[in-house]
C-alpha cells in the first residue's frame, strides 16, 4: 500500500510514519516547507527506501493535486493545533485547517476517489454534556481552533455525501507521548522537572481528559484505514478513561520522583467560556467496527514518555523555560 501523510513532520504524524513503514507501507511524508531544509520530527525517523519525504504546504491547492498522485490512502494530519495561539491568529486556522482539508479532499476526488482518513479532535465536542462522549454528542466551538476543526470535519464528510469520496473522520482524544509539542501540558511538566525546576506555573488543573498514548492513537488510525466499514463515519479514538489534570501531573511527579510545586498562573488560564472542562471518550464504535483496544494505560504511557524525555538528546530540543502559546 502507498500512503500520503500530511503533517508527517509533527508529533503524531512522525509516529504514524514509523508505524506504516513497519507494516510494509510505502510512505510519502509531507513536511511543511521551510528554508532550513528541516523535516521536523521526521529527522528522528530512520531512513528507508519506502520513505519519501516531501516539503510543501496544504494551503496550496495545486500542490495538493500533485502530492496525492499514485497513493492509495491519505492520512490527513496537517493542521494548526495550539488552542491558545488560535486566540491570537484565528485566520491562520481557517486557512490551514479548513481550506487545507478542502484542498486535500478535492485532490483526492480528482484523482479517482483516494481513501482519506481525516484527523479531527475531541475539542470539537467542547465540555461534555454527557459522558462518556459518543460520536452523536453535539459539537461546541469553544475556541477558534475547535471551530476550525468542526469546519474541516464538515468539509471532509461533505465530500463523502456529495461525491462518495471514501472518507473517515478519525477523532482522537488527547494524545501524548514522545515528541509531543512543547506547548502541551504533559511535556511542559516533564521537561521542567527534568531540568530541575522546583516551581511550575500552570493554568487550571481541574479539567479532566481522556489521554491516549501516541502508539495507541496511531494504531487506531491504521485500524480505521484498513476497514471499509468505517467509511462515511466519524469515529472516536479514545481510552474510555477520564483523569483530571491534577491527578495526571501528580502521577508524573511520582514517576519522576519529584517534589515540584505547581502554581496557578493567570496568563495560562483559558477564557472561562473557552475552557473545555471535561472530556471522556466512548470508544465502543471503533471497537465494534475494527476490534481496536488500547495497549497502554495512563501509567504505562506516562512512564514511557518520561523515559524518552529523560534522554538528554531529546530534552535539549525543548526550551522548557519559555512559555509558548
Amino acid at each position: 500500500m502507498r500512503a500520503l501523510i500530511t503533517g508527517a513532520d509533527g508529533f503524531i504524524g512522525s509516529h504514524l510514519t514509523e508505524l506504516l513503514l513497519s507494516k510494509g507501507y510505502k510512505v510519502k511524508a509531507l513536511s511543511q516547507y521551510n528554508s532550513f531544509n528541516n523535516w521536523g520530527w521526521l529527522e528522528d525517523v530512520s531512513p528507508t527506501n519506502n520513505l519519501e519525504v516531501i516539503t510543501g504546504d496544504i494551503r496550496d491547492p495545486h500542490f495538493c493535486k500533485e502530492i496525492v498522485k499514485g497513493v492509495d490512502n491519505i492520512f490527513h494530519l496537517g493542521a494548526l493545533i495550539a488552542i491558545p495561539y488560535s486566540y491570537v491568529a484565528p485566520d491562520s486556522y481557517v486557512d490551514t485547517n479548513i481550506k487545507g482539508t478542502l484542498n486535500i479532499c478535492q485532490a483526492a476526488k480528482e484523482h479517482g476517489g483516494i481513501r482519506v482518513i481525516h484527523t479531527s479532535t475531541s475539542e470539537v465536542y467542547g465540555t461534555a454534556l454527557y459522558v462518556p462522549i459518543d460520536e452523536k454528542h453535539p459539537k461546541q466551538p469553544q475556541s477558534p481552533y475547535s471551530a476550525s476543526k468542526i469546519g474541516a470535519d464538515a468539509i471532509a464528510i461533505s465530500f463523502y455525501n456529495a461525491f462518495e469520496l471514501p472518507v473517515t473522520i478519525a477523532r482522537p482524544f488527547n494524545t501524548y507521548g514522545p515528541r509531543q509539542s512543547a506547548r502541551a501540558i504533559i511535556p511542559t511538566i516533564i521537561t521542567q522537572i527534568a531540568n530541575g525546576i522546583k516551581e511550575i506555573r500552570l493554568g487550571d488543573l481541574s479539567p479532566t481528559r481522556d489521554f491516549n498514548y501516541v502508539k495507541d492513537t496511531c494504531k487506531g488510525f491504521l485500524a480505521l484505514a484498513e476497514n471499509d466499514s468505517t467509511i462515511g463515519k466519524e469515529i472516536n479514538i479514545s481510552s474510555n478513561f477520564e483523569i483530571s489534570m491534577k491527578d495526571t501531573l501528580n502521577m508524573i511527579k511520582k514517576i519522576m520522583k519529584s517534589n515540584v510545586k505547581f502554581v496557578t498562573d493567570e496568563q495560562r488560564l483559558r477564557p472561562e467560556k473557552s475552557e473545555v472542562f471535561r472530556l471522556w471518550g466512548d470508544n465502543s464504535l471503533i471497537k465494534e467496527l475494527t476490534g481496536f483496544v488500547p495497549d497502554y494505560n495512563i501509567e504505562q504511557g506516562l512512564t514511557e514518555t518520561c523515559k524518552w524525555f529523560a534522554n538528554d538528546d531529546n530534552l535539549k530540543k525543548y526550551k522548557s523555560g519559555i512559555y509558548n502559546v
